[in-house]
This record gives structure tokens, sequence and C-alpha cells, in this order.
């Protein structure tokens, strides 16, 4: 089945009771797991084919509804991805509390439980609605991957498929997938650190140029394609191989490894992606304005979110944020109008680069609007940190919306329903991480000697970094970011008229973010999709997603049960 085609799933109801119940209960089981799983890992494994699979097991296996259909699973998998991606925003908070250690705010920010909800459950909110207008054009008119969304429908598809059709055909090569997948981390798991990344040499490993084992990036590299596997591998190139040399002989980074190159090149990554996102949105406004209209029309309202919704939501969310906003850190009212509206940009870029490669940058873009910030605001750390917070927040709820939305296009599912529930569910993450969150600091304590995520040491960092004003920021950085923005217009230019030849903008500057170690088997993904479209082609179409799409789900939902017993105490 081709991701772009809607198939006629078996009819039945979309929100029950049961549906709504169960996607409560996994909703706060995610919610409540993730803080531990993002902030002991670093980043945020797939929780859309988690949330599915919780789903199906609690409609299907537990409560044997024989009549559950693939909708009812698609609602419970909404609500679990909208929790899922509020509990992200825990980086955040960690990113807080690294600061207070180093008495970078003077007098310590210490938030309290119904402090995070009300910051959280609000910016999350206004996320899920901005985000409402944009599905037609991104999901509909661009037909953008958003394989996490692809590998949720593909896994519901085939786990409904499995209980009236037994295992064959799709079905089996997506089980055997996740199987091997799964198999393959818990395997790693045991035999860490042997056998994780495998480094060329000493050298390398110093720039993170290695091969991390991992079939969930070989599967996205499976589904997102060459095209945009090729533009991520020559961003890498210039990143991680070509860069550094020629960055440490002109003085403008002090030695040559990963963390010092990262601060340097995120400036004319974090350019390509932004100017080629909103060039890309400007080149199509005909079609934006188009988008905009028809959702006023009656003839979509029944499956449509009503758009005047969408603006008295949004309008009224924005007051509650500044409220709480001066209430809890006491940011001027105006700082918060103005880190609302940047959002817009922040996640318009997001959802593209998202739909594209299926990497949401949010750390680059919100470390962009720490710099942002640090001119509006000089010297301000809390105003920078709750700034860029709050624009992240709302990119990461609207990348999760919109990978519900790419799965209910291919299960048939209703727009404005999967909006209700995503808004329904993001204050159940929020509770959730207010209350979590300080038992995990309390517990395991956060910084170098406890839970220590990259984003939010990078985040806390580059903070304290800009205290000193723009000139600390490294050498030469604001010239290769007009260089990445004027790239990333010409890319797009070009890709308007000759097409797919030319390599996205948006897959180039995430491949020059992303370590090399991390990109490379996602690469080796895309070279196979190539390779097997040519040798096999009726193979690769009936078999390349549901295969993508196991190697996602196995790995993703092993991970995360790995991590909800590690916070039970079990060694793993």
């Amino acid at each position: 089945m081709h991701q772009d085609q809607t198939p006629q799933m078996p009819g039945g109801p979309e929100l029950t009771w049961r549906a709504a119940c169960i996607g409560m209960v996994v909703a706060t089981v995610i919610g409540m797991a993730y803080p531990y799983v993002v902030l002991k890992l670093g980043f945020g494994p797939n929780i859309s084919v988690v949330s599915a699979f919780f789903g199906f097991i609690a409609l299907v296996l537990i409560l044997r509804a024989t009549d559950a259909n693939p909708r009812e699973t698609n609602i419970i998998q909404a609500m679990g991805t909208s929790a899922g991606q509020t509990a992200f925003m825990c980086v955040l908070l960690a990113a807080f509390d690294m600061l207070n250690q180093k008495g970078v705010f003077g007098k310590p920010i210490l938030l309290s439980e119904w402090q995070i909800f009300f910051w959280l459950c609000s910016a999350s909110l206004l996320g899920v609605l901005l985000a409402v207008p944009m599905r037609h054009h991104y999901i509909d008119q661009e037909n953008l991957t958003y394989a996490d969304g692809v590998a949720s429908a593909e896994t519901i598809i085939a786990l409904h498929a499995s209980t009236e059709k037994g295992f064959g055909g799709p079905t089996a090569t997506l089980g055997l997938g996740a199987l091997a997948s799964g198999a393959l981390l818990a395997v790693l798991s045991i035999l860490k650190p042997f056998a994780e990344i495998f480094y060329f040499s000493a050298g390398t490993q110093m720039m993170r140029i290695g091969f991390n084992w991992s079939l969930l990036s070989f599967g996205s590299g499976l589904l997102v394609g060459w095209r945009i596997c090729l533009a991520m591998a020559i961003g890498m190139v210039i990143s991680w191989f070509i860069l550094p040399t020629y960055l440490v002989s002109h003085g403008m980074i002090p030695v040559q490894n990963f963390k010092e190159t990262l601060r340097w090149v995120m400036w004319p990554a974090t350019g390509l992606m932004v100017a080629g996102g909103l060039m890309s949105l400007c080149l199509k406004w005909r079609l934006i304005v188009k988008t905009f209209s028809t959702l006023h029309g009656t003839a979509v309202s029944d499956r449509e979110f009503p758009m005047s919704w969408v603006a008295v939501g949004s309008v009224l969310l924005a007051v509650l944020l500044c409220f709480v906003q001066k209430q809890i850190l006491d940011i001027p009212y105006w700082v918060t109008f103005i880190a609302i509206i940047l959002s817009l940009p922040l996640m318009l870029v997001g959802l593209r680069v998202l739909g594209e490669t299926n990497w949401g940058p949010i750390s680059a873009m919100s470390n962009m609007m720490q710099a942002i910030f640090a001119v509006i605001s000089p010297g301000h750390v809390p105003i920078n940190m709750a700034s860029s917070g709050l624009t992240g927040t709302i990119a990461v709820q609207s990348e999760a919306l919109m990978q519900t939305f790419k799965t209910g296009k291919m299960l048939g599912s209703n727009n404005r329903t999967l909006t209700y529930v995503q808004l329904l569910a993001a204050p159940v993450g929020a509770a959730a991480t207010a209350i979590i969150y300080p038992i995990l600091r309390a517990k395991y304590g956060i910084g170098d000697n406890g839970l220590s995520s990259p984003i939010s040491v990078k985040w806390a960092g580059f903070a304290e970094l800009l205290t000193r004003g723009l000139d600390a920021l490294p050498p030469g950085c604001l010239i290769g970011l007009l260089v990445g923005v004027s790239l990333g217009i010409l890319l797009t230019l070009l890709a308007e008229k000759f097409g797919e030849v030319v390599p996205s903008s948006a897959a180039l500057g995430i491949g020059m973010l992303i370590p090399a170690d991390v990109l490379m088997p996602f690469i080796l993904g895309g070279a196979a999709q190539a390779i097997w479209a040519k040798k096999a082609a009726t193979a690769e179409a009936k078999h390349r997603i549901p295969l993508a799409s196991g190697f996602i789900a196995g790995e993703a939902i092993v991970a995360v049960i790995f991590s909800i017993l590690a916070a039970m105490g079990v060694k793993i």
C-alpha cells in the first residue's frame, strides 16, 4: 500500500467510550514514563507506534473487543502521542535545574507541580491549535512523508488484519521487522557498551564518526527514501568531515571535536532549514490561502476542526500564557507575546523538516530563539529560557498532531475527532510530567551525576553562554548563518524549477546537525530503498513500508519498556 492512498478501512464507530478511556490510560502511562526515557536516553523514541501497540493490546487482547476497528486504535494512538510530546518538554525543566545548580539565576527558580502543569498545558494546547490549519497543506497538498505517522498506520493496519486474516503477507513483514529491531536493541543493551556504537578510530570517536546499530534509524531511512537520505548525507559530510579542519585552522573553534563543531555548524544548518522552509511557504502562498479559505466551507465542517475555534482558542491561550509566565517567572507580557509570534515560523519550518526527514529540529531551532531573545533582553536568563522553551513546546506539540494526522489520513479517520482527543490528552501529559519530574529529580538527580539529557545540557549551556552577549558566540558563525540562509533560499528556488534533482534544504540542514554515527544507518536505509526499488520493484512496493514500520515499532517499544523497568529499579 502506498502511503498517500487512503485505504478502505472496515466500518464502525471511531470515538467510543472504550477508546477514550483506554486513550486516557495510555496517555497517563506514556506521560509518566517519557520524562525518564528522554532524560536518560537524551532523545525521545517513537511513541506513536508504542501508543498504537498499547491501544491494540488493551482493546483486542484485554477487553476482547472483537468489533474493534483501526480508527479506534488511532484515537488511542493520538492521545498517547499528545501526552508524550508534552512530557518531552521535561528537557526544559531539567535545563532550569542545571542552571540552578550553577547559580546562574542568582535566586533559584523552583517550579511547583501546579506551575509546571499550567505552563506545559497552556503551551501544548496552543501548539495543537496553531498546527490545525497546516494539515491540509503539509499532509494533503505536499504529501510529506511523516515516517512515524506512516509507521503507526501500518502497525495499526497489520495488528487488526492479524485478528482476521492471520499472520501473513505485509503483516508478517511488519512483525518480523519489529522482532528483529526489538531483539537487536535487547542484545545491544546486554552487550553495552561493547557493541552499541562502532567507531572507525579513536580520533573519529571525538567527532562521533562511526556507526550506531539501530534498525529504527535504518527503517526511517527506508521510509523517507534515497533523495532525502542523500541530502542528509551531503550535510553530514560537510559538517563532520569537511568543516572541522577548516574551522580549527581559522581559529573559529578551539579544538576539533563534536561539541565545538556543533556549536558552530548549528548556525548555517538552522539558516538552511528556516530560509528553505519559509521560502517554500512563500512560493506556495496561493495554496496556503486556498487552504485557509476552504476550512471555512460547510462541506468539510464535519471532518475539519473549525477555524473560528482555532482563532478564539489561540487568543485565549495566548492571554493565559502571558499571565502564567508573568506569575511564575515574572516575564513581561510583551515578551511572551513576541515568543508566541516567533513560534509560528519555528513551527512551520519544524513541520516541514520533520515531514521530510523524520527528525524534528527542536534543539537547534530553540537555540536560535535563545539567541534572538538574548538580543531582545540581554543578560536576562529567565526570559531567555522561558521564551525559547515556550516556542519549543508549541513546536513539539504541533509535530505530534501532524504525525497523527498522517496516520489518520491512511486510516480514513476524522480530523476533527483527532484534534479533539489530542486537546484532551495534552493536559494529561502536562499533569503526568508535573507529578513525575520532581520525583525523578529527587530520586536520580539532574546533571552530571544524575539524569543528564544532552538537549538539556545544551539548552542550559547556551543560555549561560549568552549571558556574556552575542560576542560569546563562535567567531564567524553569524556569517555562516547568512551563508545558510542564502543557500536555503537558492536551493528552494532551484527545486521549484528543477524538482527532486535538487537536494532538499531541510534534509541538508538536519544532516548537518545529527551526529554521523546516528545518521549512518539512516542513510543506509535510504540506499537500501533505492537498490530494492531498482532490483525488485514489486516486492519493494509491497513490503518496504511494512518492513520499515516494523523496524521503527520494535525498537521504540523495547526502548520504552526497558526505560519503564529501569525506572522501577530493574537493571537491564
